[in-house]
């Protein structure tokens, strides 16, 4: 091969690899909060395409998830077309509806000697904010750096949506009354959205026909019958008698083909492995990893070992970074340990557990039990 040639070639490989770099888009880099609910204090540096929150029941798993996410949508919903509420009152409004409490001063953390503190980094650009328990709707102390942001990010709950869908509008759109928090409000309004016609991009298709192929065929909404309905060959099906597995799915089906998701978005998952059986989490979180690949940043909390297992799987043959936040109970109150999928399997009480039941059933098998 000639000089010139080689050059060439070596040039190729790197705008090649720049390129595919580039679609990992790592959009929230650092999480910091203080006195937040069950959360007394979170320190979670340098986040990856995708994120986990490993924890037992009440540990603040969700709490964390929505705590980023009312964070998140504040930055995406202030300045964006005719609005002219200003940030602290979109976040106000957010914390509000998305917590649910009677004053957002509730969310300090009780018997907390100081005020509730939230900062995250988004773009290389600080968000923060700060209140005490005596606030009631209104925050005073809020400094964003972060540049407007026309993607969309969503949080997806441990349940499905679809067969609530037009009950969560109504709840909310018309009596304005508590009961359907924030994420599952904004979902329903997301998917409330009509597919769009044309080329997506090649990791969403792709995503998306895993995801159909999952459970053999598709939702759609019906808007002659204001209803969403499953169809699989030439048969259609009530959303009814659908399995809670392939409603959940299809709402990442959904998504995609409407385009609400882009490749700067953000996907906040509570429990993906909800209603769900192991195949079809491990398939599921391989759709996760493309679609990580394909640019969109990924948290999601979790408490079961498949999971943990799966991802640890796709670090290592991905060679990808995948962050982990695990919840251990000792003398410390809300103590969190860091890890990361790619460095090895983490200590935290489910792996434990997993080993203790292994452990049991060789013992049992043995006769020493």
């Amino acid at each position: 091969m000639r000089e010139g040639e080689a050059w060439s070639t070596l040039l190729t490989v790197i705008f090649i690899d720049h390129r595919l770099f580039n679609r990992v888009n790592i959009m929230i880099s650092h999480v910091d909060l203080d006195n937040f609910g069950p959360l007394h204090k979170i320190r979670w540096p340098k986040l990856g395409a995708i994120n986990l929150i490993i924890g037992n029941n009440g540990s603040g798993k969700t709490f964390l998830l929505k705590a980023i996410y009312s964070a998140l949508k504040t930055v995406e919903e202030h300045g964006r077309g005719n609005t002219i509420q200003s940030a602290a009152d979109i976040l106000a409004n957010k914390l509000y509806w998305t917590f649910q409490v009677d004053k957002i001063g509730d969310l300090v953390t009780k018997k907390a000697g100081d005020s509730l503190k939230f900062n995250f980094t988004i773009d290389k650009q600080s968000f923060h904010y700060s209140f005490g328990k005596d606030t009631a709707k209104k925050i005073t102390n809020l400094e964003s750096k972060v540049k407007p942001r026309s993607s969309n990010s969503i949080f997806l709950p441990a349940k499905e949506v679809l067969s609530l869908h037009n009950i969560i509008l109504d709840s909310r759109v018309r009596e304005k009354i508590f009961g359907f928090d924030d994420t599952y409000f904004d979902l329903a309004q997301a998917l409330a959205i009509q597919p769009q016609k044309g080329r997506n991009y090649e990791g969403f298709s792709k995503s998306r026909l895993e995801l159909e192929s999952l459970f053999g065929g598709k939702v759609v909404f019906e808007s002659t019958s204001n209803t969403w309905v499953f169809k699989k060959g030439s048969q259609q099906f009530s959303l009814g008698v659908t399995a809670e597995g392939v409603k959940k799915i299809a709402i990442l089906d959904t998504l995609l083909g409407n385009r609400y998701l882009d490749r700067h978005s953000v996907i906040f998952m509570d429990e993906p492995e909800s209603a769900l059986h192991p195949t079809a989490i491990s398939k599921l979180l391989d759709i996760i990893a493309v679609l990580a690949e394909e640019g969109i940043q990924i948290f999601m909390a979790s408490h079961s070992y498949f999971v943990v297992k799966k991802l640890f799987l796709i670090a290592q043959q991905k060679g990808m970074n995948i962050p982990v936040l695990a919840y251990e109970e000792n003398e410390d109150k809300n103590h969190w340990r860091y890890a990361d999928l790619r460095e090895g399997f983490p200590d935290n009480p489910i792996v434990e557990e997993s080993i203790r039941l292994y452990e049991q059933e060789v013992a049992l098998s043995l006769g020493q039990a």
